[in-house]
């Protein structure tokens, strides 16, 4: 469910329409409308509370876009802007679906959202809470966020409770598919504290000590990824999966055409659709299951 929710999510880092409207609100430049727009339903925060919800980004990164962009745009007029600006990436994304599979998808991830337990979730929680859009695109956007959010509320409990804190997870994904490149720049951590992380999985068994992930880290990881995906179930029970996959697929392929094929988010490659695990393309190269990386 995570991988045909999340790239309809995603559209508001990665579309046009998403940069433009937080641009028009006032927030220039590609981290003031990421940071301004994930905290804005926690109310105008400064640095620390971001710091420890968004999880994965270097505490040095949050307070340089903290609380100055509250100078620039509230965060009421920021919801706006990026409600606007998903909702309009999602218009043109989706211009060839048919406006009831739209609107069946929206009401089924709007039901998932109404079973959230918001305990221990403060960025789940304070998505959940925000006003119900009438519009199915802009009901379907702020429900896959609420959904994201929630679900990675407990990936980071999950790694809090193995130990784990913001940079090592970023770390062990860069060991495994994605790439220091990708994920060290775009989470804002130095040299020395990228390199203190790893040191710091070597020496609980995750890495060997060129840097390749063990078998050992490979299960507690799975362990963690189990957690996760445990946490998340109960907005599905009672969801026929074959439906969701009917009504989400294509709107998720849809808004995976806009998001870059190598980006920190670390979703899979796409699947072939089914609900029974089916085999993947031909040829295609699967990275591990996870939600390391999911903007957390």
């Amino acid at each position: 469910m995570w991988t045909l929710y999340e790239p309809v999510h995603a559209v508001t880092y990665f579309a046009a329409e998403a940069r433009q409207a937080y641009e028009a609100a006032g927030l220039r430049g590609y981290w003031r409308g990421y940071f301004a727009g994930r905290a804005a339903p926690l109310g105008p925060v400064g640095a620390a509370p971001v710091v420890a919800v968004f999880f994965n980004f270097a505490p040095a990164m949050v307070v340089r876009a903290l609380p100055d962009v509250w100078e620039r745009a509230t965060p009421a007029e920021t919801l706006a802007a990026r409600l606007a600006g998903a909702t309009d990436a999602l218009a043109r994304l989706t211009a060839g679906i048919p406006a009831g599979t739209v609107e069946a998808a929206a009401d089924l991830l709007t039901e998932a959202v109404g079973r959230l337990d918001p305990a221990g979730r403060a960025l789940g929680a304070a998505n959940a809470a925000l006003p119900v859009p009438g519009d199915p695109l802009a009901r379907l956007w702020q429900a896959a966020t609420a959904l994201r959010e929630h679900r990675g509320d407990g990936h980071v409990a999950a790694l809090l409770a193995a130990g784990l804190g913001g940079c090592e997870p970023l770390v062990w994904r860069a060991a495994t598919d994605l790439g220091r490149e990708v994920l060290q720049s775009n989470r804002g951590w130095s040299d020395g504290e990228w390199d203190a992380a790893a040191r710091r999985l070597f020496e609980r068994g995750w890495l060997d000590e060129d840097g390749t992930p063990t078998a050992t880290g490979v299960a507690a990881y799975e362990r963690i990824e189990d957690v996760t995906d445990d946490l998340a179930a109960a907005a599905w029970t009672g969801v026929d999966p074959e439906r969701a996959v009917v009504l989400l697929a294509p709107i998720t392929d849809a808004c995976r055409s806009v998001l870059p094929p190598s980006n920190p988010i670390g979703l899979p490659l796409p699947r072939r659709h089914g609900t029974g695990g089916g085999p993947d393309p031909a040829g295609a190269q699967r990275t591990p299951r996870g939600s390391g990386t999911n903007g957390h």
